[in-house]
């Protein structure tokens, strides 16, 4: 049977394991369980590891930008980065560029938080993808990007 069929939730002969948008949730369901106690030993939970991978790939950023790229809501993200402006893990400023835009930058703190993080995430990441060839990992990678890129058109 053609699993395209079965992942199809207007049909009745449809299985929830066949499903892209269940297995995906529950893989990253599965993930954050394994990862968030890790991350709690460090002092951080998953939304501050978030930002902190964002900011540590490139800073400073908007925090619209950040949101974005972390997968959180732009309200839920401001108050995530207050709260980490407060713990000292982030700075915030006004854009010279534009003066709506507010930009996040790590500070000391925030970068050690994220070489820890770091250090205790990429165990699992190895783990994850021990069984995967190069090429197989760029497949699934392109075939998240076809995913997104159907619901985008």
């Amino acid at each position: 049977m053609d699993n395209r069929i079965l992942g199809d939730p207007g049909r009745p002969s449809f299985q929830v394991d066949r499903y892209p948008f269940y297995l995906l949730n529950r893989l990253v369901s599965r993930y954050n369980g394994i990862i968030e106690p890790k991350l709690r030993e460090i002092g951080i939970d998953i939304p501050y590891w978030r930002v902190l991978m964002v900011l540590g790939e490139r800073a400073p950023r908007g925090i619209r930008e950040i949101a974005d790229a972390a997968v959180i809501p732009l309200s839920t993200m401001t108050r995530i980065v207050q709260r980490m402006a407060a713990a000292d893990f982030v700075s915030v400023q006004v854009s010279d560029a534009d003066a709506r835009v507010t930009t996040v930058s790590l500070l000391p703190l925030g970068k050690a938080k994220l070489a820890e993080a770091r250090v205790v995430t990429a165990p699992i990441y190895a783990k994850v993808i021990e069984d995967f060839s190069a090429e197989d990992f760029d497949l699934l990678l392109k075939l998240f990007d076809r995913l997104y890129a159907n619901l985008t058109a």
